[in-house]
């Protein structure tokens, strides 16, 4: 390829230099620093709907409605993660080698891996998007039925100009979610020339620029980040978001990736501009295998599940186990999303029937009965049991933090800084661990304050090991006798998961934190004070559904805050 490389290299740095700035867009809605263009562009196309009018609710209750509306919520360029990168690497390009999570830094969780507070930007970074583009646009090209999934034409020879760009138009449409104008596509027809030129030593031909094509669109800013734009309404500050922006904003809620073609043509028929239309295409995303994926990764990283501490066969058994019990309660029965902690039954095969003493499927693999165990629903899951563990063993004061913050959504404050937090609690001269904690029970200790709220929770569920195992007394000691009873303050008492399980539904706190959480995902940062309101209104459209998750989806879709983005304070 010779100093054609320059070209490309060039290219590759603009698309570097644009990964440093943050994509805020300034009040006259156009996009500041060098997103500026394809940012410009996705708001001015022209070939799609501006969201504006109502949300038409599926339930006739016109959508998140009420006064407790939000207007907008704030929005600013958002990087895709690792795992959306991987989606988006499978669906555009048909290439499932993973390569992002192989090749890019782990992002940070907080507990969701797409929150653009914690995105930072570094030299190491940028290295590392360029060699995913270099080894992925090299694995298409030299893979035939991938190059040929890329292609939309069968190139006639080196120079084949309306093929490459049918090829460079299509690719473009997909990767930046929009129809690229002819002057935003022409820098990419110029590498074409690569295709033809002489180098010594170099069998040049079509798929020299070809993958080309693809190392540029890989690292261009507008592929990797999620930018929204807008048009000015006339509430200052706030933009409707056109249709090819609301497209991305619903495939990445509900898949973790791109638009498909069904999608984006909606996008741009203008059929995303009211909340019935949005509503429309969610019922027919949510049939995809995908968004059953992406709703399995939300769980797992908000129960705190997503790496699960144990040899291959029992993780895999316990992520079949809880995958089972998200598909039937959410897709299949469409039950209240509440029965998710109450559920009677477990999907089980006869490894994991054994390991928790329960009986085995009738046919090697299915549903079983809890029964008189003290077990029910997804806090009864080894997956659930083997998270926030600390110290090699089980952590009351984890596994409380697991229910306050998780599942109530209550603010659990760090540990002063005179606390060494990753020192084993109390007296470690003691046998047992209730002994060992005793510190934190200690009338007019300084850590009974903030372990009150939590450590009995987690001694409520200290009957089941890290493992989901049940047991009665310290591993090893049957002196260490464990308190069958905690407690959930200020609900009251509980002895194992399924009263816990059925405490929470009692409580009437749960609906409104799984939709802070839900909310949380979706806008890829914290909640601001703000928003609340518009959780309280997300929270009556759940309840008033029934508590079936996929309606809340259905809510905040149909939402017209869901089409529109307000710009951040400076």
């Amino acid at each position: 390829m010779g100093a054609g490389w320059g070209r490309v290299i060039a290219l590759a740095a603009c698309a570097s230099c644009a990964l440093a700035c943050s994509g805020s867009i300034h009040q006259d809605g156009e996009p500041s620093g060098p997103a500026a263009g394809a940012a410009g562009a996705a708001g001015a196309s022209g070939q799609d709907g501006r969201a504006g009018a109502g949300a038409g609710g599926r339930s006739g209750s016109g959508g998140a409605g009420g006064g407790n509306e939000l207007v907008a919520s704030e929005s600013i360029a958002r990087r895709m993660s690792r795992a959306e990168l991987d989606h988006v690497l499978r669906d555009l390009l048909g290439d499932e080698a993973n390569a992002a999570s192989a090749l890019l830094s782990e992002d940070a969780y907080s507990p969701y891996d797409n929150d653009y507070t914690t995105q930072t930007v570094s030299t190491a970074l940028i290295d590392s998007l360029a060699a995913l583009a270099d080894d992925v646009a090299a694995r298409i090209v030299a893979t035939p039925e991938l190059r040929d999934r890329l292609l939309p034409c069968e190139p006639t020879g080196a120079d084949d100009a309306a093929c490459f760009e049918q090829t460079a138009a299509s690719l473009t449409r997909r990767a930046f979610r929009r129809t690229l104008g002819d002057a935003e596509l022409a820098p990419y027809l110029e590498l074409l020339a690569f295709a033809t030129e002489d180098v010594p030593d170099v069998d040049n031909g079509f798929d020299t620029a070809l993958e080309l094509l693809l190392r540029a669109v890989l690292m261009d800013p507008e592929f990797l980040y999620r930018i929204e734009a807008g048009e000015l309404t006339d509430m200052e500050g706030v933009y409707a978001l056109s249709g090819v922006e609301i497209a991305t904003r619903m495939s990445f809620l509900v898949w973790g990736s791109i638009p498909d073609d069904a999608l984006l043509e909606a996008a741009e028929a203008g059929e995303l501009a009211t909340g019935a239309g949005r509503s429309a295409q969610l019922e027919r995303m949510l049939e995809d295998e995908r968004a059953r994926e992406q709703l399995h990764r939300f769980h797992a990283m908000w129960l705190g599940y997503r790496v699960i501490p144990h040899a291959a066969e029992l993780a895999a058994a316990f992520d079949r186990e809880t995958s089972a019990l998200l598909d039937r309660v959410i897709f299949e029965e469409q039950a209240s999303y509440t029965s998710l902690f109450t559920y009677a039954e477990t999907y089980l095969d006869d490894m994991l029937a054994d390991h928790y003493a329960l009986p085995r499927p009738p046919d090697g693999e299915g549903w079983v009965g809890y029964e008189d165990s003290g077990r029910a629903g997804i806090l009864s899951h080894g997956s659930v049991l083997s998270a926030f563990g600390k110290f090699s063993d089980t952590s009351p004061t984890q596994r409380g933090i697991l229910i306050r913050s998780r599942l109530l959504c209550e603010p659990v404050a760090p540990p002063p800084p005179t606390v060494m937090a990753d020192r084993p609690p109390g007296d470690m001269s003691a046998v047992c661990k209730w002994d060992r904690y005793a510190e934190h029970r200690a009338s007019g200790s300084a850590c009974a304050a903030c372990h009150s709220q939590m450590d009995p929770i987690g001694f409520g569920l200290e009957r089941y090991d890290l493992a989901g195992r049940y047991r009665e007394h310290d591993e090893g000691l049957p002196e260490c006798t464990i308190p069958a009873e905690g407690e959930l303050p200020p609900y009251g008492s509980f002895s194992g998961p399924a009263e816990l399980g059925a405490m929470l539904v009692d409580s009437g706190a749960l609906e409104r934190c799984v939709v802070k959480q839900a909310l949380t995902f979706a806008l890829g940062r914290p909640l601001a004070a703000e928003e609340n309101g518009f959780v309280d209104s997300l929270t009556a459209e759940l309840i008033d559904r029934g508590t079936v998750f996929t309606e809340l989806l259905h809510a905040y879709v149909e939402s017209e805050a869901f089409a529109l983005r307000k710009e951040p304070l400076p």
